[in-house]
Protein backbone atom coordinates (compact mmCIF):
# COMPACT_ATOMS: atom_id res chain seq x y z
CA UNK A 1 0.00 0.00 0.00
CA UNK A 2 0.70 3.74 -0.59
CA UNK A 3 3.96 4.17 2.14
CA UNK A 4 4.43 7.41 4.46
CA UNK A 5 6.81 8.44 6.52
CA UNK A 6 5.87 8.72 10.39
CA UNK A 7 5.36 12.38 9.98
CA UNK A 8 3.37 12.23 7.24
CA UNK A 9 1.20 9.49 9.06
CA UNK A 10 0.60 11.73 11.83
CA UNK A 11 -0.63 13.95 9.47
CA UNK A 12 -3.02 11.46 7.55
CA UNK A 13 -4.24 10.34 10.93
CA UNK A 14 -7.99 11.00 11.19
CA UNK A 15 -9.15 13.29 14.01
CA UNK A 16 -10.90 11.13 16.73
CA UNK A 17 -11.33 13.90 19.07
CA UNK A 18 -15.46 14.56 18.80
CA UNK A 19 -18.18 12.84 20.16
CA UNK A 20 -19.61 10.02 17.58
CA UNK A 21 -23.22 8.64 17.32
CA UNK A 22 -21.98 5.42 15.28
CA UNK A 23 -21.44 2.62 17.66
CA UNK A 24 -18.02 0.46 17.73
CA UNK A 25 -18.06 -2.83 18.27
CA UNK A 26 -14.88 -4.91 19.46
CA UNK A 27 -13.76 -8.57 18.68
CA UNK A 28 -12.27 -11.45 19.88
CA UNK A 29 -9.96 -13.71 18.13
CA UNK A 30 -11.26 -17.03 17.21
CA UNK A 31 -8.13 -18.41 15.99
CA UNK A 32 -4.88 -17.30 14.22
CA UNK A 33 -3.21 -18.70 11.08
CA UNK A 34 0.22 -18.20 9.99
CA UNK A 35 0.73 -15.60 7.28
CA UNK A 36 3.88 -14.68 4.89
CA UNK A 37 5.62 -11.71 6.87
CA UNK A 38 6.52 -10.52 3.46
CA UNK A 39 3.33 -10.34 2.10
CA UNK A 40 2.37 -6.42 1.58
CA UNK A 41 -1.28 -6.89 1.51
CA UNK A 42 -3.48 -5.47 -0.58
CA UNK A 43 -6.62 -7.23 -0.96
CA UNK A 44 -7.74 -10.19 0.18
CA UNK A 45 -10.65 -12.40 -0.15
CA UNK A 46 -12.17 -16.04 0.63
CA UNK A 47 -13.17 -18.76 -1.66
CA UNK A 48 -13.92 -22.47 -1.53
CA UNK A 49 -11.43 -22.95 1.15
CA UNK A 50 -8.78 -20.66 0.30
CA UNK A 51 -7.57 -17.18 0.41
CA UNK A 52 -6.84 -15.36 -2.58
CA UNK A 53 -4.33 -12.26 -1.67
CA UNK A 54 -2.61 -9.30 -3.62
CA UNK A 55 0.46 -7.86 -2.56
CA UNK A 56 1.80 -4.45 -3.43
CA UNK A 57 4.76 -1.96 -3.83
CA UNK A 58 6.53 -2.05 -7.05
CA UNK A 59 8.66 -5.06 -7.79
CA UNK A 60 6.94 -7.26 -5.41
CA UNK A 61 3.34 -7.09 -6.47
CA UNK A 62 1.24 -10.04 -7.10
CA UNK A 63 -2.01 -12.17 -7.00
CA UNK A 64 -1.59 -15.61 -4.80
CA UNK A 65 -3.94 -18.46 -3.56
CA UNK A 66 -2.94 -19.41 0.06
CA UNK A 67 -3.80 -22.15 2.46
CA UNK A 68 -5.67 -21.02 4.72
CA UNK A 69 -4.58 -23.58 7.53
CA UNK A 70 -0.44 -23.34 6.49
CA UNK A 71 -0.26 -20.08 5.02
CA UNK A 72 1.40 -21.57 2.64
CA UNK A 73 1.28 -19.88 -0.83
CA UNK A 74 -0.11 -22.46 -3.74
CA UNK A 75 -0.10 -20.36 -6.65
CA UNK A 76 1.71 -16.99 -7.39
CA UNK A 77 2.27 -14.66 -10.50
CA UNK A 78 3.86 -11.33 -10.53
CA UNK A 79 1.60 -8.28 -11.07
CA UNK A 80 2.90 -7.35 -14.89
CA UNK A 81 5.95 -4.68 -13.84
CA UNK A 82 6.47 -1.96 -13.25
CA UNK A 83 2.73 -1.90 -11.89
CA UNK A 84 2.20 -1.72 -8.25
CA UNK A 85 -0.52 -3.93 -7.25
CA UNK A 86 -4.22 -3.49 -5.60
CA UNK A 87 -7.05 -4.84 -4.49
CA UNK A 88 -8.75 -8.23 -6.19
CA UNK A 89 -11.93 -9.63 -6.97
CA UNK A 90 -13.02 -13.14 -7.89
CA UNK A 91 -16.13 -12.91 -10.77
CA UNK A 92 -17.33 -15.85 -13.50
CA UNK A 93 -13.81 -17.94 -13.44
CA UNK A 94 -11.56 -14.41 -13.12
CA UNK A 95 -9.51 -13.12 -10.98
CA UNK A 96 -9.70 -9.25 -11.55
CA UNK A 97 -6.66 -7.02 -10.19
CA UNK A 98 -6.35 -3.33 -9.55
CA UNK A 99 -3.29 -1.21 -9.91
CA UNK A 100 -2.34 2.29 -8.09
CA UNK A 101 -1.69 4.94 -10.39
CA UNK A 102 -0.91 3.06 -13.47
CA UNK A 103 -4.80 3.73 -14.06
CA UNK A 104 -5.06 0.01 -15.28
CA UNK A 105 -6.06 -3.55 -13.88
CA UNK A 106 -5.45 -6.89 -15.09
CA UNK A 107 -7.55 -10.15 -15.38
CA UNK A 108 -6.55 -13.53 -14.82
CA UNK A 109 -7.62 -16.77 -14.57
CA UNK A 110 -9.11 -17.68 -11.30
CA UNK A 111 -7.95 -21.56 -11.53
CA UNK A 112 -4.45 -21.14 -12.60
CA UNK A 113 -3.90 -17.35 -12.46
CA UNK A 114 -2.76 -17.16 -15.80
CA UNK A 115 -3.31 -13.05 -16.90
CA UNK A 116 -5.47 -12.89 -19.16
CA UNK A 117 -6.15 -9.19 -20.58
CA UNK A 118 -6.09 -5.63 -18.81
CA UNK A 119 -8.29 -2.99 -18.33
CA UNK A 120 -8.42 0.76 -18.25
CA UNK A 121 -9.65 3.22 -15.72
CA UNK A 122 -9.41 6.77 -14.63
CA UNK A 123 -7.68 7.91 -11.06
CA UNK A 124 -6.27 5.53 -8.49
CA UNK A 125 -7.78 1.97 -7.89
CA UNK A 126 -7.36 0.61 -4.06
CA UNK A 127 -9.69 -2.47 -3.24
CA UNK A 128 -12.07 -4.17 -5.43
CA UNK A 129 -15.23 -6.60 -3.54
CA UNK A 130 -18.62 -7.90 -5.09
CA UNK A 131 -22.08 -7.99 -3.77
CA UNK A 132 -22.91 -10.58 -5.89
CA UNK A 133 -24.06 -8.81 -8.82
CA UNK A 134 -21.98 -5.64 -9.25
CA UNK A 135 -18.49 -4.69 -8.44
CA UNK A 136 -17.45 -1.91 -5.63
CA UNK A 137 -14.02 -0.01 -5.70
CA UNK A 138 -12.59 1.69 -3.69
CA UNK A 139 -9.81 4.56 -5.09
CA UNK A 140 -8.90 6.27 -1.70
CA UNK A 141 -11.80 9.00 -1.87
CA UNK A 142 -15.42 8.92 0.39
CA UNK A 143 -16.46 8.19 -2.91
CA UNK A 144 -17.12 3.73 -4.07
CA UNK A 145 -17.55 3.14 -7.71
CA UNK A 146 -20.06 0.36 -8.98
CA UNK A 147 -18.77 -1.31 -11.61
CA UNK A 148 -20.76 -3.53 -14.12
CA UNK A 149 -18.43 -7.13 -13.71
CA UNK A 150 -18.54 -7.80 -17.49
CA UNK A 151 -17.59 -4.47 -18.98
CA UNK A 152 -15.32 -3.10 -15.79
CA UNK A 153 -17.36 0.31 -16.82
CA UNK A 154 -18.45 2.48 -14.06
CA UNK A 155 -22.32 2.50 -13.85
CA UNK A 156 -23.06 4.34 -10.20
CA UNK A 157 -21.35 5.35 -7.23
CA UNK A 158 -21.71 5.65 -3.59
CA UNK A 159 -20.81 8.19 -1.43
CA UNK A 160 -19.17 7.27 2.40
CA UNK A 161 -20.44 9.23 5.18
CA UNK A 162 -19.46 8.95 8.90
CA UNK A 163 -21.68 11.32 11.31
CA UNK A 164 -22.12 13.45 8.10
CA UNK A 165 -18.90 14.20 6.94
CA UNK A 166 -16.78 12.48 4.22
CA UNK A 167 -15.20 9.39 4.63
CA UNK A 168 -11.89 9.53 2.71
CA UNK A 169 -9.05 6.27 2.74
CA UNK A 170 -11.37 3.77 2.28
CA UNK A 171 -8.96 0.54 1.45
CA UNK A 172 -9.62 -2.65 1.27
CA UNK A 173 -13.76 -4.01 0.82
CA UNK A 174 -15.62 -6.72 1.51
CA UNK A 175 -19.33 -7.29 1.44
CA UNK A 176 -20.41 -8.85 4.65
CA UNK A 177 -24.09 -9.73 5.15
CA UNK A 178 -25.36 -6.94 2.87
CA UNK A 179 -23.18 -4.19 4.20
CA UNK A 180 -19.59 -3.29 2.81
CA UNK A 181 -16.98 -3.26 5.27
CA UNK A 182 -13.94 -1.09 4.21
CA UNK A 183 -10.51 -0.92 5.85
CA UNK A 184 -9.51 2.87 6.93
CA UNK A 185 -6.20 3.24 5.78
CA UNK A 186 -3.96 4.15 8.56
CA UNK A 187 -6.27 3.41 11.66
CA UNK A 188 -7.23 0.06 13.76
CA UNK A 189 -11.00 0.48 12.15
CA UNK A 190 -12.76 -1.41 9.89
CA UNK A 191 -16.11 1.47 8.80
CA UNK A 192 -19.51 -1.03 8.69
CA UNK A 193 -20.87 0.76 5.47
CA UNK A 194 -24.82 1.13 4.34
CA UNK A 195 -24.40 0.84 0.60
CA UNK A 196 -28.07 2.12 0.27
CA UNK A 197 -27.42 5.57 1.96
CA UNK A 198 -23.29 5.45 2.03
CA UNK A 199 -23.54 5.97 5.83
CA UNK A 200 -21.62 4.42 8.28
CA UNK A 201 -23.89 2.68 10.48
CA UNK A 202 -21.01 0.68 12.79
CA UNK A 203 -17.04 0.74 13.68
CA UNK A 204 -14.79 -2.43 14.06
CA UNK A 205 -12.09 -1.02 16.50
CA UNK A 206 -9.12 -3.86 15.85
CA UNK A 207 -7.19 -1.82 17.91
CA UNK A 208 -4.46 -4.31 19.51
CA UNK A 209 -4.55 -6.72 17.23
CA UNK A 210 -1.99 -7.09 15.43
CA UNK A 211 1.56 -7.42 16.26
CA UNK A 212 3.74 -4.82 18.11
CA UNK A 213 4.96 -2.13 16.46
CA UNK A 214 8.94 -2.73 17.28
CA UNK A 215 8.75 -5.82 15.54
CA UNK A 216 7.62 -4.76 12.42
CA UNK A 217 9.78 -4.13 9.49
CA UNK A 218 7.83 -0.51 8.69
CA UNK A 219 5.83 0.34 11.25
CA UNK A 220 4.22 3.47 9.85
CA UNK A 221 2.99 1.35 6.66
CA UNK A 222 2.41 -2.14 7.92
CA UNK A 223 -0.95 -1.65 8.90
CA UNK A 224 -3.76 -3.35 9.14
CA UNK A 225 -5.30 -4.28 6.07
CA UNK A 226 -7.42 -7.30 4.09
CA UNK A 227 -10.36 -8.29 5.20
CA UNK A 228 -12.18 -11.90 3.62
CA UNK A 229 -15.29 -13.38 4.79
CA UNK A 230 -16.60 -16.82 4.55
CA UNK A 231 -19.84 -16.39 4.08
CA UNK A 232 -21.09 -20.44 4.10
CA UNK A 233 -19.26 -20.37 8.09
CA UNK A 234 -20.11 -17.14 8.53
CA UNK A 235 -16.27 -16.64 9.20
CA UNK A 236 -14.56 -12.95 9.05
CA UNK A 237 -10.87 -12.94 8.55
CA UNK A 238 -8.71 -9.82 8.89
CA UNK A 239 -4.88 -8.85 8.65
CA UNK A 240 -2.18 -6.62 7.80
CA UNK A 241 1.16 -5.46 5.74
CA UNK A 242 3.68 -7.67 6.66
CA UNK A 243 1.88 -9.24 9.63
CA UNK A 244 2.79 -12.35 10.41
CA UNK A 245 -0.48 -13.99 11.09
CA UNK A 246 -3.82 -13.90 9.31
CA UNK A 247 -6.68 -13.75 12.77
CA UNK A 248 -10.36 -15.27 12.50
CA UNK A 249 -11.99 -12.66 15.11
CA UNK A 250 -15.57 -13.21 15.84
CA UNK A 251 -17.27 -9.47 16.90
CA UNK A 252 -18.22 -8.42 20.12
CA UNK A 253 -21.63 -6.32 21.30
CA UNK A 254 -21.33 -2.83 20.21
CA UNK A 255 -21.11 0.18 22.59
CA UNK A 256 -21.31 4.20 21.53
CA UNK A 257 -17.81 5.61 22.19
CA UNK A 258 -17.12 8.85 23.35
CA UNK A 259 -14.77 9.37 20.23
CA UNK A 260 -15.45 9.57 17.09
CA UNK A 261 -14.70 6.92 14.36
CA UNK A 262 -11.84 8.03 11.69
CA UNK A 263 -12.97 11.20 9.14
CA UNK A 264 -11.57 12.48 6.05
CA UNK A 265 -8.30 12.49 6.10
CA UNK A 266 -6.03 15.49 5.96
CA UNK A 267 -2.34 15.63 3.97
CA UNK A 268 -0.37 17.91 3.70
CA UNK A 269 0.97 16.55 0.00
CA UNK A 270 0.34 12.82 -1.33
CA UNK A 271 2.31 9.90 0.31
CA UNK A 272 5.15 8.48 -2.57
CA UNK A 273 3.88 5.29 -2.13
CA UNK A 274 1.03 3.26 -0.79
Amino acid sequence: MKSVTLAMAGLLLPCLAMASSIPVQGYTVVHAFPHDPTAYTEGLFYLDGYLYEATGTVGASSVRKVDLASGKVLQQTPTPWPDYGEGIVAWKGRLIQLTWQDHEGFLFDLATLTPRAKFAYPGEGWSLTTDGTRLLMSDGTPTIRILDPDSLQQVGHIDVTADGHPLANLNELEWVKGELYANVWLTDRIARIDPASGRVIGWIDLAGLGPAPETLEDPANDVLNGIAYDAAHDRLFVTGKRWPRVYEIRLVPAHHDTAAGPAAAKAGSPPASR
